[in-house]
Protein backbone atom coordinates (compact mmCIF):
# COMPACT_ATOMS: atom_id res chain seq x y z
CA UNK A 1 0.00 0.00 0.00
CA UNK A 2 1.85 3.20 -0.95
CA UNK A 3 0.74 6.63 0.52
CA UNK A 4 -1.35 5.40 3.48
CA UNK A 5 -2.14 7.42 5.97
CA UNK A 6 -2.65 6.62 9.73
CA UNK A 7 -4.53 9.21 11.96
CA UNK A 8 -3.04 8.65 15.44
CA UNK A 9 -5.69 9.94 18.40
CA UNK A 10 -4.26 11.29 21.28
CA UNK A 11 -0.64 12.15 22.31
CA UNK A 12 0.62 10.81 25.47
CA UNK A 13 2.49 7.59 25.72
CA UNK A 14 0.31 5.16 23.22
CA UNK A 15 -0.12 7.77 20.38
CA UNK A 16 3.45 9.29 20.99
CA UNK A 17 4.84 5.70 20.50
CA UNK A 18 2.66 4.57 17.70
CA UNK A 19 3.95 8.08 16.33
CA UNK A 20 7.58 7.74 16.31
CA UNK A 21 8.05 3.93 15.75
CA UNK A 22 5.61 4.23 12.43
CA UNK A 23 7.96 7.06 11.27
CA UNK A 24 11.10 5.04 11.97
CA UNK A 25 9.57 2.19 9.67
CA UNK A 26 7.96 4.08 6.87
CA UNK A 27 9.21 6.98 4.16
CA UNK A 28 7.80 9.71 3.99
CA UNK A 29 5.40 9.16 1.49
CA UNK A 30 3.15 7.37 4.41
CA UNK A 31 1.49 10.09 5.61
CA UNK A 32 1.23 10.01 9.51
CA UNK A 33 -1.52 12.35 10.98
CA UNK A 34 -1.56 12.85 15.25
CA UNK A 35 -4.22 14.75 16.90
CA UNK A 36 -4.48 15.64 20.34
CA UNK A 37 -6.68 18.15 22.23
CA UNK A 38 -3.59 19.83 24.05
CA UNK A 39 -0.53 20.98 22.78
CA UNK A 40 2.00 19.19 25.45
CA UNK A 41 2.59 15.69 26.26
CA UNK A 42 3.11 15.22 29.99
CA UNK A 43 5.07 12.15 30.85
CA UNK A 44 2.31 11.25 33.73
CA UNK A 45 4.23 9.71 36.34
CA UNK A 46 6.19 12.84 37.27
CA UNK A 47 2.78 14.25 38.82
CA UNK A 48 3.62 12.66 41.88
CA UNK A 49 6.90 14.30 42.44
CA UNK A 50 5.06 17.56 41.14
CA UNK A 51 3.03 17.46 43.85
CA UNK A 52 5.47 16.74 46.95
CA UNK A 53 7.42 20.11 45.00
CA UNK A 54 10.69 17.62 43.54
CA UNK A 55 9.51 18.60 39.87
CA UNK A 56 8.27 21.67 37.94
CA UNK A 57 5.86 21.01 35.35
CA UNK A 58 8.33 22.35 32.27
CA UNK A 59 10.12 19.58 33.50
CA UNK A 60 7.97 16.83 32.21
CA UNK A 61 6.28 18.13 29.65
CA UNK A 62 6.84 18.64 26.20
CA UNK A 63 5.62 20.33 22.77
CA UNK A 64 3.77 17.73 20.67
CA UNK A 65 4.59 19.89 17.34
CA UNK A 66 8.68 19.44 17.46
CA UNK A 67 7.33 15.85 16.19
CA UNK A 68 6.83 18.01 12.87
CA UNK A 69 10.51 17.53 12.58
CA UNK A 70 10.55 14.03 11.95
CA UNK A 71 7.59 14.57 9.50
CA UNK A 72 4.70 14.03 11.55
CA UNK A 73 1.76 15.98 11.45
CA UNK A 74 0.47 17.30 14.52
CA UNK A 75 -2.90 18.77 15.03
CA UNK A 76 -4.15 20.20 18.03
CA UNK A 77 -7.93 20.09 18.38
CA UNK A 78 -11.03 18.66 19.77
CA UNK A 79 -11.78 14.88 18.14
CA UNK A 80 -15.79 15.97 17.49
CA UNK A 81 -16.76 12.23 15.57
CA UNK A 82 -15.49 9.16 14.80
CA UNK A 83 -16.66 6.95 11.91
CA UNK A 84 -14.46 3.62 12.34
CA UNK A 85 -16.22 1.56 9.86
CA UNK A 86 -15.08 4.42 7.44
CA UNK A 87 -11.89 5.46 9.25
CA UNK A 88 -13.00 9.05 9.36
CA UNK A 89 -12.12 11.73 11.73
CA UNK A 90 -13.36 15.25 12.71
CA UNK A 91 -11.84 17.75 14.40
CA UNK A 92 -11.72 21.06 14.07
CA UNK A 93 -14.21 21.54 11.41
CA UNK A 94 -11.84 19.16 9.71
CA UNK A 95 -12.08 15.56 7.91
CA UNK A 96 -9.45 13.14 7.89
CA UNK A 97 -9.75 9.47 5.88
CA UNK A 98 -7.70 7.05 7.37
CA UNK A 99 -6.09 3.81 5.65
CA UNK A 100 -5.31 2.95 9.50
CA UNK A 101 -7.08 4.61 12.75
CA UNK A 102 -5.29 4.40 16.15
CA UNK A 103 -6.84 5.58 19.05
CA UNK A 104 -4.75 6.73 22.52
CA UNK A 105 -6.99 9.45 23.58
CA UNK A 106 -6.87 7.89 27.04
CA UNK A 107 -9.39 7.94 30.15
CA UNK A 108 -11.48 10.61 30.82
CA UNK A 109 -11.53 11.86 34.40
CA UNK A 110 -15.09 12.11 35.93
CA UNK A 111 -15.31 13.50 39.41
CA UNK A 112 -18.69 15.34 38.88
CA UNK A 113 -19.82 11.17 39.19
CA UNK A 114 -19.15 11.20 42.82
CA UNK A 115 -21.61 14.12 44.17
CA UNK A 116 -19.16 17.06 46.04
CA UNK A 117 -15.86 15.56 45.03
CA UNK A 118 -14.90 17.82 42.84
CA UNK A 119 -15.37 20.64 45.24
CA UNK A 120 -13.65 18.56 47.70
CA UNK A 121 -10.04 18.49 47.50
CA UNK A 122 -7.15 18.05 44.94
CA UNK A 123 -7.07 15.93 42.12
CA UNK A 124 -4.21 14.03 41.78
CA UNK A 125 -4.20 13.13 38.27
CA UNK A 126 -3.83 16.94 36.87
CA UNK A 127 -1.05 19.16 36.77
CA UNK A 128 -3.60 21.83 38.39
CA UNK A 129 -4.65 19.35 40.65
CA UNK A 130 -1.12 18.33 41.94
CA UNK A 131 -0.01 21.80 41.84
CA UNK A 132 -2.24 22.72 44.31
CA UNK A 133 -1.48 19.99 46.51
CA UNK A 134 2.26 20.73 45.95
CA UNK A 135 1.34 24.62 47.06
CA UNK A 136 -1.24 23.76 49.45
CA UNK A 137 1.10 20.86 51.16
CA UNK A 138 3.04 23.88 52.87
CA UNK A 139 0.65 24.55 55.06
CA UNK A 140 -0.47 20.81 56.48
CA UNK A 141 1.25 20.74 59.96
CA UNK A 142 -1.59 19.19 61.51
CA UNK A 143 -4.66 17.65 60.56
CA UNK A 144 -6.04 14.14 58.47
CA UNK A 145 -4.75 13.42 55.11
CA UNK A 146 -6.94 11.11 53.53
CA UNK A 147 -6.00 9.43 49.44
CA UNK A 148 -9.01 8.28 48.05
CA UNK A 149 -9.56 6.18 45.15
CA UNK A 150 -13.37 6.86 43.63
CA UNK A 151 -13.53 4.08 41.70
CA UNK A 152 -12.39 1.14 39.52
CA UNK A 153 -10.29 0.73 37.14
CA UNK A 154 -8.00 3.90 37.43
CA UNK A 155 -4.66 4.40 35.76
CA UNK A 156 -1.44 4.00 37.11
CA UNK A 157 -2.57 1.64 39.84
CA UNK A 158 0.22 1.97 42.05
CA UNK A 159 -0.18 5.87 42.15
CA UNK A 160 -2.25 6.46 45.05
CA UNK A 161 0.07 4.36 47.13
CA UNK A 162 3.00 5.86 46.10
CA UNK A 163 1.72 9.48 46.68
CA UNK A 164 0.62 8.72 49.95
CA UNK A 165 3.77 7.48 50.93
CA UNK A 166 5.33 10.38 49.63
CA UNK A 167 3.53 12.68 51.25
CA UNK A 168 4.19 11.00 54.55
CA UNK A 169 7.70 11.18 53.81
CA UNK A 170 7.34 15.17 53.01
CA UNK A 171 5.70 15.60 56.33
CA UNK A 172 8.19 13.70 57.98
CA UNK A 173 11.20 15.64 55.88
CA UNK A 174 9.63 19.06 57.16
CA UNK A 175 9.17 17.84 60.37
CA UNK A 176 4.92 18.22 60.88
CA UNK A 177 4.77 14.35 61.01
CA UNK A 178 3.60 14.04 64.94
CA UNK A 179 0.89 15.90 63.88
CA UNK A 180 -0.39 14.35 60.73
CA UNK A 181 -2.39 11.19 60.46
CA UNK A 182 -2.55 9.16 56.80
CA UNK A 183 -5.36 7.33 55.41
CA UNK A 184 -6.17 5.53 52.22
CA UNK A 185 -9.76 4.56 51.14
CA UNK A 186 -10.10 2.04 48.04
CA UNK A 187 -12.83 -0.05 46.86
CA UNK A 188 -10.02 -2.55 46.00
CA UNK A 189 -10.03 -5.30 48.14
CA UNK A 190 -6.27 -4.67 48.32
CA UNK A 191 -3.89 -2.39 46.45
CA UNK A 192 -3.37 -3.43 43.23
CA UNK A 193 -4.80 -6.90 43.10
CA UNK A 194 -4.25 -7.41 39.84
CA UNK A 195 -0.62 -8.48 40.37
CA UNK A 196 -1.44 -11.24 42.74
CA UNK A 197 -2.08 -11.78 46.65
CA UNK A 198 1.83 -11.47 47.04
CA UNK A 199 2.09 -8.06 45.23
CA UNK A 200 -0.90 -6.44 46.83
CA UNK A 201 0.09 -7.89 50.30
CA UNK A 202 3.54 -6.08 49.68
CA UNK A 203 2.19 -3.10 48.84
CA UNK A 204 -0.10 -3.06 51.46
CA UNK A 205 3.10 -3.60 53.72
CA UNK A 206 4.72 -0.80 52.24
CA UNK A 207 1.99 1.44 53.05
CA UNK A 208 1.36 0.14 56.70
CA UNK A 209 4.79 0.58 57.59
CA UNK A 210 5.12 3.74 57.01
CA UNK A 211 2.12 4.32 59.85
CA UNK A 212 -0.30 4.71 56.66
CA UNK A 213 -3.98 3.48 57.95
CA UNK A 214 -5.51 0.95 54.20
CA UNK A 215 -9.13 0.79 54.37
CA UNK A 216 -9.95 -1.51 51.48
CA UNK A 217 -13.58 -2.13 50.41
CA UNK A 218 -14.73 1.59 50.71
CA UNK A 219 -16.79 2.40 47.58
CA UNK A 220 -17.49 5.91 48.33
CA UNK A 221 -20.66 7.78 47.00
CA UNK A 222 -20.86 10.88 48.13
CA UNK A 223 -18.58 13.97 49.68
CA UNK A 224 -19.10 16.49 51.80
CA UNK A 225 -17.14 19.32 50.84
CA UNK A 226 -18.55 21.90 53.71
CA UNK A 227 -18.13 19.41 56.70
CA UNK A 228 -14.80 17.52 55.24
CA UNK A 229 -16.60 14.36 55.60
CA UNK A 230 -17.02 10.97 53.24
CA UNK A 231 -19.59 8.18 52.68
CA UNK A 232 -19.41 4.75 51.73
CA UNK A 233 -21.57 2.45 49.97
CA UNK A 234 -20.95 0.46 52.93
CA UNK A 235 -22.64 2.42 55.39
CA UNK A 236 -19.32 4.09 57.01
CA UNK A 237 -18.29 7.98 57.51
CA UNK A 238 -14.63 9.42 57.34
CA UNK A 239 -13.41 12.93 58.20
CA UNK A 240 -10.68 14.57 56.35
CA UNK A 241 -8.49 17.78 56.87
CA UNK A 242 -7.19 17.58 53.08
CA UNK A 243 -8.37 15.23 50.75
CA UNK A 244 -6.75 13.91 47.30
CA UNK A 245 -8.70 11.83 45.26
CA UNK A 246 -8.12 9.51 41.78
CA UNK A 247 -11.46 10.47 39.97
CA UNK A 248 -13.69 7.87 38.54
CA UNK A 249 -12.46 7.11 34.61
CA UNK A 250 -14.36 6.60 31.95
CA UNK A 251 -13.96 6.40 27.88
CA UNK A 252 -14.15 9.84 25.89
CA UNK A 253 -17.45 10.64 24.91
CA UNK A 254 -16.67 10.80 21.13
CA UNK A 255 -15.47 7.65 21.82
CA UNK A 256 -18.83 6.44 23.35
CA UNK A 257 -20.64 7.97 20.56
CA UNK A 258 -18.67 6.12 18.01
CA UNK A 259 -20.07 2.83 19.31
CA UNK A 260 -16.58 1.59 20.11
CA UNK A 261 -16.74 0.94 23.61
CA UNK A 262 -18.21 -2.53 25.20
CA UNK A 263 -20.25 -3.73 27.83
CA UNK A 264 -17.21 -2.75 30.22
CA UNK A 265 -17.42 0.80 29.18
CA UNK A 266 -14.21 1.05 27.15
CA UNK A 267 -13.03 -0.44 24.10
CA UNK A 268 -12.77 -4.26 23.17
CA UNK A 269 -10.10 -5.40 21.19
CA UNK A 270 -8.02 -8.71 20.37
CA UNK A 271 -5.72 -8.43 23.35
CA UNK A 272 -2.70 -9.69 21.22
CA UNK A 273 -3.02 -7.38 18.19
CA UNK A 274 -5.21 -4.53 19.57
CA UNK A 275 -7.81 -4.56 16.44
CA UNK A 276 -10.69 -3.59 17.01
CA UNK A 277 -14.48 -5.07 15.68
CA UNK A 278 -13.94 -3.08 12.82
CA UNK A 279 -10.87 -3.06 9.56
CA UNK A 280 -7.60 -1.79 10.46
CA UNK A 281 -8.87 0.36 13.90
CA UNK A 282 -6.79 -0.16 17.02
CA UNK A 283 -7.35 0.96 20.21
CA UNK A 284 -4.25 1.09 22.84
CA UNK A 285 -3.78 2.33 26.44
CA UNK A 286 -6.03 3.57 28.64
CA UNK A 287 -9.11 3.50 26.47
CA UNK A 288 -8.98 -0.23 25.86
CA UNK A 289 -10.76 -2.79 28.19
CA UNK A 290 -8.97 -5.70 27.91
CA UNK A 291 -10.15 -8.94 30.52
CA UNK A 292 -8.05 -11.37 31.93
CA UNK A 293 -8.55 -14.59 33.22
CA UNK A 294 -8.65 -14.08 37.28
CA UNK A 295 -11.55 -11.91 36.12
CA UNK A 296 -9.92 -8.57 35.96
CA UNK A 297 -8.76 -6.07 33.44
CA UNK A 298 -5.29 -5.45 32.12
CA UNK A 299 -4.29 -2.42 34.25
CA UNK A 300 -4.57 0.68 32.46
CA UNK A 301 -0.76 2.11 32.75
CA UNK A 302 2.06 3.48 30.46
CA UNK A 303 4.09 0.32 30.52
CA UNK A 304 1.50 -1.48 28.29
CA UNK A 305 -0.15 1.61 26.46
CA UNK A 306 4.27 1.41 25.26
CA UNK A 307 3.78 -2.40 24.26
CA UNK A 308 1.06 -2.00 22.58
CA UNK A 309 1.74 0.92 20.91
CA UNK A 310 5.25 -1.26 19.08
CA UNK A 311 3.12 -4.03 18.56
CA UNK A 312 0.59 -2.04 16.37
CA UNK A 313 3.09 0.23 14.90
CA UNK A 314 5.24 -2.50 13.38
CA UNK A 315 1.64 -4.53 12.11
CA UNK A 316 0.64 -1.35 10.64
CA UNK A 317 3.88 -0.92 8.53
CA UNK A 318 4.22 -4.19 7.81
CA UNK A 319 0.76 -4.29 6.13
CA UNK A 320 1.65 -0.44 4.48
CA UNK A 321 5.38 -2.17 3.07
CA UNK A 322 3.30 -4.72 1.22
CA UNK A 323 2.98 -7.32 4.26
CA UNK A 324 6.12 -8.71 4.09
CA UNK A 325 7.67 -9.99 7.47
CA UNK A 326 5.80 -11.51 10.32
CA UNK A 327 3.31 -9.52 12.49
CA UNK A 328 3.76 -9.17 15.84
CA UNK A 329 1.73 -9.77 19.45
CA UNK A 330 0.97 -8.05 22.56
CA UNK A 331 2.30 -10.85 25.29
CA UNK A 332 1.06 -8.88 28.49
CA UNK A 333 4.27 -7.88 30.28
CA UNK A 334 4.81 -4.94 32.02
CA UNK A 335 6.98 -3.52 35.18
CA UNK A 336 6.26 -0.06 37.15
CA UNK A 337 8.69 1.49 40.06
CA UNK A 338 6.79 1.93 43.67
CA UNK A 339 8.05 5.24 44.97
CA UNK A 340 7.71 5.00 48.97
CA UNK A 341 9.46 8.29 50.13
CA UNK A 342 13.27 8.55 51.75
CA UNK A 343 14.53 8.16 48.25
CA UNK A 344 13.61 4.44 47.87
CA UNK A 345 11.53 2.53 45.12
CA UNK A 346 10.42 -0.55 44.93
CA UNK A 347 10.09 -2.33 41.42
CA UNK A 348 7.45 -4.68 40.34
CA UNK A 349 7.82 -6.78 36.71
CA UNK A 350 5.61 -9.24 35.69
CA UNK A 351 3.75 -11.23 32.92
CA UNK A 352 0.02 -10.22 32.89
CA UNK A 353 -1.26 -12.55 30.35
CA UNK A 354 0.19 -15.35 32.42
CA UNK A 355 -2.52 -18.50 33.56
CA UNK A 356 -4.07 -18.84 35.96
CA UNK A 357 -3.76 -16.12 36.76
CA UNK A 358 -0.46 -12.90 36.50
CA UNK A 359 2.82 -14.01 36.92
CA UNK A 360 4.55 -10.90 38.62
CA UNK A 361 7.23 -10.30 40.95
CA UNK A 362 7.81 -7.31 43.29
CA UNK A 363 11.10 -6.19 44.23
CA UNK A 364 11.94 -4.94 47.46
CA UNK A 365 12.19 -0.97 47.71
CA UNK A 366 15.83 0.32 47.66
CA UNK A 367 17.64 3.59 46.50
CA UNK A 368 18.85 1.91 43.05
CA UNK A 369 15.06 1.58 42.06
CA UNK A 370 14.33 5.34 43.19
CA UNK A 371 17.89 6.49 40.86
CA UNK A 372 16.48 3.80 38.05
CA UNK A 373 12.48 6.16 38.15
CA UNK A 374 15.02 9.18 37.68
CA UNK A 375 16.93 7.55 34.26
CA UNK A 376 13.60 6.31 32.99
CA UNK A 377 12.35 9.41 33.47
CA UNK A 378 14.69 11.47 31.60
CA UNK A 379 15.47 8.83 28.79
CA UNK A 380 11.62 8.95 28.18
CA UNK A 381 11.88 12.71 26.96
CA UNK A 382 15.31 12.69 25.38
CA UNK A 383 13.94 9.57 23.35
CA UNK A 384 10.56 10.07 21.88
CA UNK A 385 11.24 14.08 21.34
Amino acid sequence: MAGTTTVILGGGVGGLVTANELRKQLDRDHRIVLIDREARHVFWPDLLWLAVGTRKAEDFTRDLHVLERKGIEVVRGEVERIDPAQRKVWSNGREWTADFLVLSPGAELAPQEIPGLAEAGFNLYTIEGASALRDARQGMRSGRVVILIARTPFKCPAAPYEEAMLLEYDARKRKVRDGMEFAIYSPEPGPMGVAGPEVSAGVRQMVEQRGIAYHPQHQVQRVDAAGKRLYFANGEEASYDFLVYIAPHVAPRVVREAGLTGPSGWVPVDRNTLETQFSQVYAIGDVTGIPLSMGLPLPKAGVFAHGEAEVVAHNIALVAKGGRGQPRAFNGNGECFVEVGDGKAGFGRGNFYAEPRPAVKLYNPGRHWHAGKVLFEKDWLRRWF
